[in-house]
């Protein structure tokens, strides 16, 4: 298969949405600007951009810090940012379902496995703050309302199984509840509406904000410009800028537009770029994540990489050139990732490798029966029949599947050291489903650098920026090189109720 076929699933691609391509050219913004004698056409108290996770969880937070008028602010039509679509995963150490499993695990179990995956590079007292606060934001997501299957993950790269997933196994299962908690409570929210800059006070304060209204994502319609005022300050939740191709290339030229990606069309980083701006120290931009448990068959997340997440703790990774596993299949993910991008035939062309699981196990999880419904995965009934239409060699792959099931019964993988745990009793055996692996841009380690506070730090002072807050994926440096799955959602929520607490403090 050649690189034009498989990364040239085009149509998938710009399925994306037809804004997909305005994300190509890194958008002009207002330099943020002094607010002596500036008209406030509003005041608020409490001003959030973005309405993800972290901007939901800031929303909450201030307002049971007693917060009276809590404004979000969303660019985009639709509430939930790039939060809705991701993957649902959550990750927390010393909870009420690893006690019932009985997982031995502690906030610095899980901190050492982010440092190990940060090669590092990560910010531990930053590790350490959100993983102290886990617990606390899961219980904010159930007292929303949120549900989670009854069974724990291990995802790669966690040293134990602390991941809980959603019922609907997206992140919408939390967005969601978030966002009706909020409407409970009395926050404002508004959509369409883009963030131009800051207003800042004759200390270099942030005092306000420029927001467009009536705004329609990747179309010249321009709406009035208002000059927002804000009392306690500003929390930036705008997430990371995946989507904007220029960006991304300017970090890492592999990173094209050919290449495909999990994130929503919106997230394009200008409130990044405004962050900059006004001073704030870029930290990691060149550290982009792909996700090793993609697919090439379809757009955007799409169904196969839940089900990969789910299964590949039971199931073997193959090289369809030689027949043989070639990666831990729960290594972190660049670890997988980069293992994947070596898989090529004898012309250097991008092979894709397969992931096989036995029906009996896959079935377990809701996509399955997704993926083969819309052909992005596929069931067999023997292995000559899997081998014939992937064209990999059967005497290898036969002895490569005795060897792996040999494992499965010993509970040492001898071959990539895998932990076995999650394996146990779960042979290779037909019938198998199968899927096509290959790497997405997903995640965006790079952003703005803050503190255990969520303050944004000053480049030019040293100092915090007065007024000025941030939570997510707009800020950097606190997963290092490799972030492991699962632990975005719960930096962002606690980050996103760190930076409500700080703000209403102040």
């Amino acid at each position: 298969m050649s690189n034009v076929d498989l990364l040239g699933r085009r149509n998938f691609i710009k399925g994306m949405g037809a804004a997909a391509g305005v994300v190509m050219v890194s958008p002009a913004m207002a330099v943020s600007e002094k607010a002596d004698g500036v008209k406030w056409d509003k005041e608020v108290e409490v001003l959030i951009i973005g309405s993800g996770f972290a901007g939901l969880a800031a929303a909450i937070e201030a307002t049971r810090k007693g917060a009276k008028d809590v404004h979000i602010f969303e660019k985009m039509s639709y509430f939930g940012g790039n939060s809705a679509i991701n993957g649902g995963l959550f990750a927390a150490p010393g909870t009420p379902m690893q006690k019932k499993e009985g997982v031995q695990d502690s906030v610095d179990r899980m901190v050492g496995d982010q440092l190990k995956s940060g090669r590092g590079i990560a910010d531990e007292a930053l590790l350490r703050h959100v993983a102290s606060h886990a617990v606390e934001a899961l219980q904010m997501t159930i007292d929303a309302g949120a549900e989670f299957h009854p069974y724990l993950q291990q995802l790669g790269g966690h040293s134990v199984a602390r991941t809980y997933q959603t019922t609907v196994s997206c992140g919408a299962g939390i967005t969601q509840p978030l966002y009706k908690e909020c409407q409970r409570i009395g926050v404002k929210t508004h959509n369409r509406s883009k963030f131009e800059g800051f207003l800042v006070g004759k200390k270099g304060e942030v005092v306000g904000v420029k927001m467009r209204q009536n705004y329609h994502f990747g179309e010249d319609q321009p709406g009035e410009v208002l000059n927002i005022r804000a009392k306690r300050g500003v929390i930036m939740a705008t997430g990371g800028f995946a989507q904007n191709v220029d960006l991304r290339m300017a970090q890492d030229p592999t990173l094209t537009s050919e290449v495909g990606c999990t994130n929503a069309p919106g997230a394009t980083g200008e409130g990044m770029y405004e962050m900059f701006r006004l001073g704030a120290i870029p930290v990691h931009l060149a550290h982009i994540q792909s996700g090793p448990w993609a697919s090439p068959d379809e757009g955007g997340f799409g169904y196969v990489s839940n089900y990969s997440i789910y299964n590949f703790p039971h199931s073997m990774a193959i090289n369809r050139l030689t027949g043989k596993r070639f990666m831990n299949e729960i290594a972190d993910r660049k670890t997988r990732a980069d293992a994947e991008l070596a898989c090529r035939d004898e012309k250097g062309n991008a092979l894709p490798p397969i992931l096989i699981t036995s029906y009996k196990d896959s079935k377990k999880h809701p996509n399955t029966k997704k993926v083969i419904k819309y052909n992005v995965g596929w069931k067999f009934d023997t292995l000559e029949e899997l081998a014939k239409h992937f064209d990999v060699p059967l005497k290898p792959l036969k002895a490569q599947i005795e060897e792996y099931n040999s494992y499965v019964k010993s509970g040492d993988d001898k071959q990539f050291g895998k932990n076995m745990t999650k394996a146990k009793d779960k042979y290779i055996q037909a019938p198998f489903t199968v899927v096509r692996l290959w790497p997405k841009v997903h995640y965006c380690q790079g952003g703005v650098q803050v503190n255990t506070k969520a303050e944004v730090k000053d480049s030019f002072t040293g100092q915090s920026i007065a007024g000025l807050y941030a939570a997510g994926e707009v800020c950097g440096g606190i997963h290092g090189v490799s972030r492991l799955g699962s632990c975005s959602i719960p930096e962002c929520m606690v980050m996103g109720m760190t930076a409500a607490r700080s703000l209403m403090q102040a």
